[in-house]
């Protein structure tokens, strides 16, 4: 049993540390402006790291102006794109193929009234209607929140480690509650441009973050009175890199304060998604004859995946 339990920590490290290099949240982008006598100008922004060839976006009843090879700006293979829809856009078609499980595409469109459209596209949905009364909630943030912290495995590897260090359930409440707040402080910080940290440092001192946690759980010493002082302190620093993740993918300015709150509720959705998979696997393997080793394994496992994320940020400077 005990090297069955080294080769599933193992194998998971592996597929962890792969995923991790493969699937970051970074969603294609088309932003549209609405121009005199329905017209449409913007941008169409596809990552350029994502796997095969880039999705094409077309109109339907729209005409689409001739469109620049794309030109690679950060993460992204940027295009010019320009249409006209006779009166307007409103009740017309957008339609995305090439899409992947692992690239969504973010639609937002403002109109001369000063109004907007925020939609998303995915793979089971491709294409939708512009609709004739624009939404004034930009609810594709809460969406992308959600997608964020689910394919941020060092986020959610940082969940899993504090769960080791909790003891009792209302501790773990307020680990949680002061993971979300201190998060959500720096979130809104720095995307308000208050507080302004380099996006390759911030990660590289998450890697941090989860290396320390690591030594913690290796100690097997519970946190009885004040767990939730080290969950804030960590949080704060990784706010910084949800916040380098919105403003990447770019965020509606219009509605800002709304965009904020549901891209930060859907970040604390996709946690209270995985916080019981994470209690499960835990309670299960401290169940059996091996609840000493489990604690080491899991030491070894978070700090492992921390240290090869150190290295390979720090490295990125």
């Amino acid at each position: 049993m005990k090297y069955l339990t080294k080769s599933i920590f193992t194998l998971l490290g592996l597929c962890l540390a792969l995923l991790a290099e493969t699937h970051e949240m970074n969603p294609a982008r088309l932003s549209l402006e609405e121009g005199a006598d329905g017209s449409y100008f913007g941008l169409w922004m596809f990552p350029a790291n994502a796997v095969g060839l880039p999705a094409e976006v077309s109109f339907t009843d729209c005409e689409e102006g001739q469109r620049n090879l794309p030109e690679i700006q950060g993460k992204y293979l940027v295009s010019n794109i320009s249409i006209n829809c006779d009166e307007s856009i409103k009740g017309k078609e957008i339609a995305f193929k090439g899409l992947t499980r692992l690239t969504d595409a973010l639609v937002s469109i403002t109109f001369l009234d000063l109004t907007t459209f925020e939609g998303l596209a995915t793979i089971n949905t491709p294409k939708f209607d512009i609709p004739e009364e624009v939404s004034l909630y930009p609810t594709s943030y809460f969406w992308l929140g959600i997608e964020h912290l689910l394919s941020g495995i060092d986020h959610m590897l940082f969940v899993f480690g504090l769960l080791f260090l909790v003891s009792g359930s209302l501790n773990l409440i307020k680990t949680i509650t002061a993971f979300t707040l201190a998060h959500s402080i720096t979130l809104a910080l720095s995307v308000l441009d208050v507080v302004s940290v380099p996006q390759a440092s911030t990660e590289a001192f998450i890697a941090l973050t989860i290396i320390y946690l690591a030594l913690e759980v290796g100690d097997k010493q519970k946190y009885d009175s004040t767990p939730w002082l080290i969950a804030f302190g960590f949080g704060l620093l990784h706010g910084l890199g949800f916040a380098g993740a919105l403003t990447e993918i770019g965020i509606n300015n219009e509605n800002l304060i709304l965009s904020l709150l549901l891209f930060n509720l859907g970040i604390e959705a996709g946690q209270l998604m995985v916080l019981p998979f994470f209690g499960l696997i835990i309670y299960l393997l401290k169940s059996n004859k091996i609840k000493i080793e489990v604690t080491a394994f899991a030491s070894y496992f978070i700090g492992g995946l921390g240290t090869y994320w150190l290295i390979e940020r720090v490295i990125s400077i």
